[in-house]
């Protein structure tokens, strides 16, 4: 099978490799849809942050069925999305359904080879179906959704309650959307990028332009000098994370939900306030396949079939899997503009993504 390979820091190969040999409970060989970059693979790639050589990134992925096991949930031909964490089973966290907090696991795209390739055998209880009509390339992006989705649901949701987001990429925007959809009155989302604002704008949110302002003095202009209820850092740098903190009324929450790009000092009148304010700040990481039936992966397919949760507008490119080597190196060295960049990589993929207009290469 064909397959991009990490195989140094900045050096990657689109090439031959031996097809993969089932591993895990039930595998289910899938045929792999769509494949999301994350910002996570980009450090791999660039910044020297794998964990070893050589390695097929990827861990937003789709997929469709290929080879189920005997007496399977899933039928050849099924779509599916893929959960890329890999629990130890004897894991008592694991065991209660809490993957993402157990440890010693293993990861798709990181510890283990991931979606970049043809084929994948996955465990069954890691797939989740996916309706028929939804496009590949849009079930690749079940798994930053459910990421999202998994940070908000940590928020307490008060009365016409107003939210801040900071950060319109990808993970922002999904935010965003889930707010909306869980109740949050009034979402307000800043970004410095003209481009992913204009984005927001169009999803019908109301937007902040954090070059031209101070997203502090924004949010408090536009809540009547009280500030918001909530405030979600999704852009991961550390004076983001300071702003949010700044940003919210008395009894306000925080959210941190990007992975902060480097060391915050909390100024101690920052700290006195947050102290006299009571403000909640929530950690979030990752997201939850469990339970079966009403997980969160579960929810977000459901939006997706209803069309309640958009992921259409975020997606600026769908180039093939032979291309992986040449766009991530642009992304990296940020010669391209993108947003959500996911490779269509079964013919399925790139004939759904054909169809829809001013989508293919970075290039």
């Amino acid at each position: 099978m064909k397959a991009a390979v990490l195989k140094a820091p900045n050096v990657l190969d689109y090439t031959d490799v031996p097809d993969p040999e089932p591993f895990g409970e039930r595998p289910v060989l899938v045929r792999v849809g769509g494949v999301g970059v994350c910002g996570s693979d980009l450090l791999r790639f660039a910044r020297g942050t794998a964990y070893h050589y050589p390695l097929v990134l990827g861990h937003e992925l789709s997929a469709v069925v290929e080879r189920p096991p005997a007496d399977s949930r899933f039928a050849p031909g099924d779509k599916v999305a893929v959960f890329p964490l890999l629990p130890r089973r004897d894991d008592p966290l694991a065991q209660v359904g809490e993957w993402a907090l157990s440890s010693d696991y293993d990861y798709f795209g990181s510890r283990r080879d991931g979606g970049m390739a043809e084929l994948l055998w996955v465990p069954e209880a890691n797939l989740i179906p996916v309706p028929a009509d939804v496009p590949l390339v849009h079930a690749a992006m079940v798994e930053p959704a459910a990421v999202a989705l998994h940070g908000v649901l940590k928020l307490r949701v008060p009365a016409c309650g107003s939210a801040l987001v900071i950060g319109a990429g990808p993970i922002g925007a999904l935010a965003a959307q889930w707010l909306r959809v869980l109740g949050w009155t009034r979402v307000l989302v800043a970004d410095v990028d003209a481009r992913k604002r204009q984005v927001m704008a169009e999803l019908g949110f109301e937007v902040v332009d954090a070059a031209a302002r101070d997203t502090v003095e924004a949010a408090r202009d536009l809540t009547g000098g009280a500030g918001v209820d909530a405030a979600v850092e999704a852009s991961g740098f550390p004076e983001t994370f300071l702003q949010t903190l700044e940003a919210v009324a008395p009894a306000g929450q925080v959210l941190v939900l990007g992975d902060l790009k480097g060391d915050v000092t909390i100024p101690r009148d920052l700290i006195s306030s947050l102290i006299r304010r009571e403000l909640t700040v929530l950690g979030t990481w990752n997201s939850k396949i469990t339970p079966a039936g009403r997980s969160e992966w579960e929810m977000v397919v459901e939006h997706l079939r209803r069309g309640a949760l958009r992921v259409a507008p975020l997606i600026s490119h769908t180039p093939s899997l032979d291309e992986v080597p040449a766009v991530l190196a642009d992304m990296a060295g940020r010669r391209v503009w993108s947003n959500k960049v996911v490779f269509a990589v079964s013919d399925e993929a790139r004939r759904e993504a054909g169809a829809r207009p001013g989508e293919g290469s970075t290039r």
